[in-house]
């Protein structure tokens, strides 16, 4: 592979892609023992191989402001683990001469040990979120918590709210972060939902109903914030749920498995 390629790889890989959610994933879920003590046994790296695999990651893509964030041992002899801009993880030789963009899994678990290790990377303080922004739904006694970043039009986000109204002793917190380019009549619909007297039930009925609420005079909305907010923590589409130990997941699973996962990362 040559530089330009290779280059051209390192700017994909870079790119986050904007989507409402295509497929049911599990990004960052629950940490499997085995895989989390993997990653855990894994250690920084230090000295002159650090300063020489810097120097030369930085130096090749000076074009891209690229800056390395830290260098870490992986279970392959050879193989380094580098955390470069934006967090992203990618792999090189101990020459870095040569990198590896993609997911490196443990076969005898199935997981994928880049996951985890963006999982601890891009952990999000829950109890910073500004939950007075977030449209509030308890559902018996609330004591399962979790925020979601949801678009009013996005179809997957309708998907996951269908499954939320099967679950019970939960609080959901909904952050509207409707994405223009997709949805272009998605932060009308937010706001006019934020500014019905009932914003809760609004909400709920349209994204499990498809009923729109009435029209309602324009009232003062964290809309263009929280969208904002959502941009700053890194999400690039929705839905994307925030647990309380940190960890967030892109896209939308169906009940039973969304039940297990809010249990696992409370």
């Amino acid at each position: 592979m040559n530089k330009t390629a290779l280059h051209t790889l390192l700017s994909l890989a870079l790119i986050p892609l904007a989507a409402c959610g295509q497929t049911p994933v599990s990004n960052h879920g629950p940490a499997s023992a085995p895989a989390a003590k993997a990653a855990t046994a894994a250690s920084e790296v230090g000295g002159d191989l650090a300063q020489s695999l810097t120097a030369k990651l930085e130096q090749t893509y000076a074009g891209q402001n690229l800056k390395v964030q830290s260098v870490r041992s992986t279970p392959i002899a050879g193989l380094y683990e580098v955390v470069v801009t934006g967090n992203q993880v990618v792999y090189v030789d101990a020459k870095a001469d040569y990198m590896l963009v993609g997911d490196l899994i443990d076969i005898n678990t199935r997981q994928s040990l880049t996951d985890e290790r963006a999982a601890e990377l891009n952990k999000i303080d829950f109890s910073s979120l500004p939950l007075a922004q977030a449209i509030k739904e308890v559902r018996g006694n609330g004591k399962l918590q979790v925020a979601v970043f949801s678009d009013p039009d996005c179809p997957f986000c309708k998907r996951l709210e269908h499954e939320f109204a099967k679950m019970s002793d939960i609080t959901i917190y909904n952050f509207m972060m409707p994405i223009a380019s997709l949805h272009p009549d998605a932060a009308r619909k937010a706001e006019l939902i934020w500014c019905q007297p009932d914003r809760t039930s609004a909400w709920t009925q349209w994204m499990r109903e498809s009923k729109m609420p009435p029209q309602a005079p324009a009232c003062d909305n964290p809309v263009a914030e929280t969208t904002s907010l959502g941009e700053q923590l890194g999400f690039t589409g929705t839905p994307t749920i925030v647990f309380p130990n940190g960890r967030t997941q892109s896209g939308y699973s169906p009940m039973p498995q969304l039940k297990q996962i809010i249990e696992s990362n409370q």
